[in-house]
This record gives structure tokens, C-alpha cells and sequence, in this order.
């Protein structure tokens, strides 16, 4: 039998039209206000660099955390109706991080949210598939390949590393119903060290319509790419280039370029937000914006707020970005251009003088409005279309101008 090793058009649509996604790190980190992981300091292993900044935590305070974890205000619900007031359309939770905790109740480690020594006491992805069932969000599950708690992994025993690593993927791939995102973490080591074939079979097998980023193989690959290179990209912490031909998602951080819960951590402005959605949608890929849970499960409310400041925005607009595509017109200084069938959508976010000046288009534009509010004109000249709005229709963010072609023309 043939082996899918990709996604089909048909099965990667949804996440297309999506557009924008809830990223969800949490766990007992968020207790020392560290970065998850990344804050633990502990051995290195073998090609594994963990330290991407000096970390603050030891290893034996770090690893106990979980014993103090008590999160009475964790409810799943909550946490989906805040993603759907933020306007998102799919979450994808952190099941593992490096630090090998385990969000589910799994049968492979004690290290775990329904251990004996955990206050916690609940399989919190359990409650957060079904939220999201109920509530009819697309669930992604967050896992990562590497395990800087687990004592084989990486090491002389690796290979007893790589059956706990499967065997924890089939509990999260059979046991939690429907799963849309398989979201995989950089691997450490090298590619012959992992079988990256024996998942992709596995999860297709399992899940047909899953979804599967670019992370699920080594890095280091004999000095080549490898066959598969997932279902999209997954540029972090930037905007990723256009490009319709290969989707991607930028993951970026809502607070303070940390994953986990940062304590009075800075976070992004509204306009920032705004400007991470759109140059990405105008780019034809997706945004999945992260946020940190407190250690009592809530998602802290600044938050929550900035997130349905969002949301706000795209009950107003949202047509301009959900289900369109990146383009015609490549991003600019001038802004970004997202589009439907015949109907383009200008996101004009920095005015240059009176007009914006853009590249011709083989269709006859028929029809012009603003959509948040005012007047425009468009002009054709040789070799170029120049669009204006007076100053005093200008949106302080977003001025957004729907130009409607003649036919059923689509750019993408």
C-alpha cells in the first residue's frame, strides 16, 4: 500500500481559511516564572544544545516543580472561549515540552500531571480535547521529541528512549479522539539517531486528515534535506517570507519572547498583534500566537483582554482575512494585500505622501470601496495602479480598501 506522506489540498484548506491559531505553553515551569525548559539547568546531552540562554532554575528544583502543581482555576472551556473571542480558529497545546512532563495521563512515566505527587490530579489534555470538541475549535497537540528529564534519552539506551517516545504518541493519537495538528518540536541529536518514517506512518495511519509541521525530523541529515518536509513551515518568532506555494505558520510569543507564563513579562501591543496577523495572512500564511498560562490555570487576564481587542477587530473585518489568500501584490512597506476570487483587500498600514503606487494586475479592477469607512480613488498609469484615501479616512492601524475585479479572476 501506497504511504501518505503529506497532507492532501482538500485536508490542509481548513487551516488555510483558518488563518489564526491559539499556541498553549504550560505546566509546572510556569510556577518559577522561567521559560518552560529552557529556564532548567541541567546536564547537556550528547548533540542536544539546551542552552539557548543561561538558565536560572536547577535541574532538582526545576524537576520538583510538579509537585507543587495545584491549578484550581484550570478550565478548558474558558480557555477556548478566549480563543474564539480572539477571533482563532484552531489551538494546539504542549502535551511535553523538553522538560518531559507530561500534561496527559500516560501510562509510560510518573512524571506527569496525574501522578500521586502532583497536586493537579486531572489529565488536562483530556479536558482540553473535549472543550474544544464541544466548542467545535480544531485541536493541535504540541509534542516534543526531546526529553531532558527522561535518563535514556540521547544516550547509549536511546533506542529504550524511542519506544517511549512512540508508545507516548499512539496514547496521544488514539486515545483523544480526533486530532487536526501533530505540532513536533526541534530533535536534538542526528537524524539516523531517530525514525521519523515509523511516525509519519503511524499518525496517518491513525488520524488520516492530521496535520504535520516541518519539525518532525533531525536538523542534521547527512548534508541533506530530507524527503519529507511536513504539511507547512513553522518560522518562530518572525514573520515568515510570502509564498503560495509552501504554507507555513510564524508561532510567535504574546508576552515577552518567552513561551511559558512570565510574571509582569512585556507584551505585544494591539497594533503589533495586528500587524503579526496581517503580515502574515498578506504573506499567505498563518499566525499562531502564544500565550502562558498562570499556574492556577487561568490565562492571565491583560491577556485575555489583548487577545479579544483582536477579536474585536476581526468581527469588524475578519472577511478580509479568513478563507482569502496572500497577494496579488507582495508585501511592502506600504502594507499587505490578501484576496478572495475577484475581490483584493488592501491592508494599507504606513501612508507615504498622498497614494500608494502598486504593480498592475491582468484584470480590470470594476469597483472600489473602503472598508473601514471613507472615500477612494484608483488610477491607472503606465505600469502601475495608484490608490488613494484622504488623510482624514485613514485608519490609525489599518486602513483596509476593497478592490473588486472584473470576472472570477483568482490570484493565488
Amino acid at each position: 500500500m501506497r504511504q501518505v506522506r503529506a497532507a492532501s489540498k482538500e485536508a490542509l484548506k481548513w487551516w488555510r481559511d483558518a488563518k489564526f491559531g491559539m499556541f498553549i505553553h504550560w505546566g509546572p515551569a510556569a510556577i518559577g516564572g522561567g521559560d518552560i525548559s529552557w529556564c532548567r539547568k541541567g546536564e547537556e546531552r550528547r548533540g542536544d544544545h539546551q542552552f539557548l540562554q543561561e538558565p536560572s532554575i536547577p535541574s532538582e528544583v526545576y524537576d520538583h516543580f510538579y509537585t507543587q502543581f495545584d491549578p484550581i482555576h484550570y478550565d478548558a472551556r474558558e480557555w477556548v472561549a478566549v480563543a474564539q473571542a480572539a477571533g482563532m480558529k484552531y489551538m494546539v497545546l504542549t502535551t511535553k515540552h523538553h522538560d518531559g512532563f507530561c500534561l496527559f495521563d500516560t501510562r509510560y512515566t510518573d512524571y506527569k500531571v496525574t501522578s500521586a505527587a502532583c497536586p493537579c490530579q486531572r489529565d488536562v489534555v483530556r479536558e482540553f480535547a473535549d472543550a474544544c470538541r464541544e466548542a467545535g475549535m480544531r485541536l493541535g497537540f504540541y509534542y516534543s521529541a526531546r526529553d531532558w528529564y527522561h535518563p535514556d534519552y540521547l544516550t547509549e539506551h536511546h533506542a529504550r528512549y524511542l519506544a517511549f517516545y512512540h508508545s507516548q504518541l499512539l496514547e496521544l493519537l488514539c486515545n483523544y479522539g480526533q486530532v487536526d495538528i501533530l505540532w513536533f518540536d526541534h530533535i536534538g541529536g542526528t537524524h539516523d539517531q531517530w525514525d521519523p518514517d515509523l511516525v509519519l506512518r503511524t499518525a496517518r495511519s491513525l488520524q488520516p486528515g492530521i496535520l504535520i509541521n516541518d519539525r518532525l525530523h533531525a536538523s542534521v541529515h547527512h548534508g541533506r534535506l530530507p524527503d519529507y518536509l511536513g504539511d507547512f513551515d513553522t518560522p518562530e518568532q518572525k514573520i515568515g517570507a510570502f509564498s503560495t506555494d509552501r504554507a507555513w505558520e510564524s508561532c510567535l510569543c504574546l508576552v515577552g519572547g518567552v513561551w511559558s507564563y512570565k510574571p509582569n513579562g512585556e507584551m505585544m501591543t494591539f497594533d503589533q498583534c495586528l500587524r503579526a496577523l496581517l503580515n502574515c495572512a498578506g504573506g499567505d500564511g498563518n499566525l499562531l500566537l502564544n500565550t502562558g498560562p498562570m499556574p492556577d490555570g487561568r490565562i492571565e487576564p491583560r491577556q485575555a483582554a489583548r487577545l479579544r481587542e483582536v477579536g474585536d477587530w476581526l468581527d469588524r473585518n475578519g472577511d478580509t482575512i479568513y478563507g482569502s489568500r496572500g497577494g496579488p501584490f507582495l508585501p511592502g512597506d506600504w502594507g499587505v494585500s490578501t484576496h478572495k476570487g475577484n475581490r483584493i483587500f488592501l491592508h494599507v498600514l504606513q501612508w507615504d505622501g498622498e497614494s500608494i503606487t502598486l504593480p498592475p494586475i491582468d484584470a480590470r479592477i470594476v469597483s472600489s470601496t473602503v472598508v473601514t469607512g471613507g472615500t477612494v480613488s484608483v488610477n491607472r498609469s503606465a505600469g502601475s495602479i495608484i490608490v488613494g484615501v484622504p488623510p482624514a479616512d485613514r485608519d490609525p492601524v489599518d486602513t483596509i480598501v476593497e478592490l473588486v475585479c472584473e470576472g472570477n479572476s483568482d490570484y493565488a
